[in-house]
């Protein structure tokens, strides 16, 4: 069973930053490649961010080189942090990892004020 739980949300004005977090539980954390996906209402999720168990990452071209994914194995959690936020990454925010199954954490709402 592996769960997984993001922070990190919020309010912030266009040109800020939030970090996002999610923790894993699990022993399978470091063995794992890791995702951030994004969602608004009425569209499917899209891949936002992943990392893989070695740290190799890959980006959503609307992203890069704004946002920067990370993995800290020794604390099970993964990070995404966002830097010069547009309104257009409004959106809710998931972790999710494969382990036989989709695995994913119940989200955390980012909003960006223009």
């Amino acid at each position: 069973q592996v769960q997984l739980v993001e922070s990190g949300g919020g309010l912030v004005q266009a040109g800020g930053s939030l970090r996002l977090s999610c923790a894993a539980s699990g022993s399978i954390f470091s063995i794992n490649a890791m995702g951030w996906y994004s969602q608004v209402p009425g569209k499917q999720r899209e891949l936002v961010a992943g990392i893989t168990s070695g740290g190799s990452a890959n980006y959503a071209d609307s992203v890069k080189g704004r946002f920067t994914i990370s993995r800290d194995n020794a604390k099970n959690t993964v990070y995404l942090q966002m830097n010069s936020l547009k309104p257009e990454d409004t959106a809710v925010y998931y972790c999710h990892t494969w382990y036989g199954i989709d695995y994913w954490g119940k989200g955390t709402l980012v909003t960006v004020s223009s």
